[in-house]
């Protein structure tokens, strides 16, 4: 197998290195502002496919395809974000006669659609938040389905995902208001503006289910923690979670694993719940069928490279191990550093830097594509590194990442290491006393600013 990696990055430089451990050549495209990035350096071959915005080069298909052909590559590795879940762009690499590393185009488009996944994830028996069974047409449709799912409801892209075109509502007046808002950014965000709601869990967890699928069995490699968000987005992740019982853990796995088996699940993929911190029960709410970001949480905790066994899956292998055989060990904490300026309402932070110094030592993991002396772009996410630490138990996870924070620094531009720091040493993280709102609410009493 010769694979191209259709992405930038870290998540880039982490594909790579997964190839190059199980023998296979690489082939890097990148934009012109990427011509001396670390990825690129790191494959046999690289490409530049065009310009430095993304919709230029990263979100073009016929360019990435074209690379593949000039290249011999007969594989190509989405990662994350940019074409990762276009059933579109799987379509045309598997029309271009190359195996595409991840699920196929239908099972992507099927799950992509929110609405659509509902309906998959109760044929399997998963349970789902209570809202209406398919899109809404327009705001008068959303108020008459809302007095029947009950106040306050969360109005949702169909098509949705990180984050984009949700609004919580409390009445009638909001949801007209905010109808309008979220279908256009929907539009502009996923080529679709079509809604749908459902009921808002006012305290509620954000745990996700990692699992692996050959299309005949899939096996889940447990949970991980994702509440602590700002602005729908995950800032902190820890593998496993701290605020559920064993109950819940092992009904919630088999609820995914039975939902991948619904639709015969190919490769790596993420099932995501809330959970009712109040009553215990969890709700499906979609799936990613991509690697995610926070996957090295669940790789420090069972030992298994799901990049490795994405490649081993595409390239026809089965599974290599049955449910019970996969175990995990201790506890595991990631940290997305970003080029933000939490003193400035996170403004994002491009341009040069000095000096780095990346955290390392026992059980500690830094994923980055950042150097010394380089350049962040203006034109991509604020990504700059994601510190994951292993510890035996949570505390020696969360004393680990205090110290790995204190040890990250970049010269030239602000960061959220600190503030991470300091939120790594709040009582009520390690009281684990959290739900998807509560890093929010600290951040607006002003608790992570200096």
């Amino acid at each position: 197998m010769r694979l191209l990696v259709a992405n930038r990055g870290e998540i880039a430089v982490r594909i790579i290195r997964a190839a190059r451990d199980l023998g296979i050549g690489t082939v890097a495209v990148h934009s012109k502002a990427d011509a001396d990035a670390l990825h690129v350096r790191l494959a046999d071959t690289a490409v530049a496919i065009g310009p430095s915005p993304a919709s230029k080069s990263y979100l073009v298909a016929d360019a990435i395809l074209a690379a593949a052909k000039d290249t011999g590559a007969d594989a190509v590795h989405p990662g994350y974000g940019f074409l990762s879940e276009r059933a579109s762009f799987a379509a045309a690499v598997a029309g271009a006669g190359l195996t595409f590393v991840g699920p196929d185009a239908a099972t992507i488009e099927r799950m992509g659609d929110k609405v659509a996944a509902r309906e998959v994830a109760r044929a399997a028996g998963v349970p789902t938040v209570p809202g209406t069974p398919g899109g809404v047409a327009d705001a008068d449709a959303a108020v008459a389905a809302a007095e029947e799912v009950g106040y306050p409801v969360m109005l949702k892209a169909a098509a949705g995902g990180g984050g984009r075109g949700i609004r919580v509502v409390a009445d009638a007046d909001a949801l007209r208001t905010a109808f309008g808002q979220a279908s256009t950014e929907a539009e502009k965000a996923f080529g679709d503006g079509t809604m749908y709601l459902e009921r808002f869990v006012e305290r509620a967890r954000h745990v996700e289910v990692q699992v692996l699928g050959d299309g005949r069995d899939a096996v889940h490699l447990f949970e991980r923690e994702c509440s602590l968000q700002r602005r729908r987005q995950k800032v902190v992740e820890e593998a496993v979670s701290p605020g559920i019982t064993g109950a819940t853990r092992e009904a919630m796995t088999a609820a995914a694993v039975a939902l991948c088996r619904e639709v015969g699940y190919t490769s790596a993929g993420t099932v995501e719940f809330l959970v009712d911190d109040e009553t215990g029960k969890f709700f499906f709410i979609e799936m990613n069928t991509r690697i995610q970001v926070e996957h090295p949480t669940t790789e420090l905790v069972t030992g298994i490279d799901l990049v490795a066994e994405q490649l081993r899956v595409a390239a026809g292998e089965p599974l290599r191990f049955t449910q019970g055989r996969i175990e995990r060990r201790g506890h595991a904490i990631e940290f997305r550093v970003c080029a933000e300026d939490p003193e400035r309402d996170f403004l994002p932070q491009p341009g040069g830097v000095g000096r780095v110094t990346l955290p390392s030592g026992p059980w500690v993991r830094c994923d980055t594509w950042l150097e010394p002396d380089g350049t962040v772009p203006p034109y991509y996410d604020s990504l700059l590194a994601k510190v994951v630490v292993w510890g035996a138990d949570r505390t020696e996870a969360l004393a680990r990442s205090r110290r790995a924070l204190d040890e990250f620094s970049v010269a030239g531009i602000p960061t959220t290491a600190g503030l991470l720091r300091t939120l790594a040493g709040e009582p009520w993280v390690a009281d684990a006393d959290f739900h998807t709102g509560t890093l929010e609410h600290w951040l607006a009493e002003g608790k992570g600013t200096s």
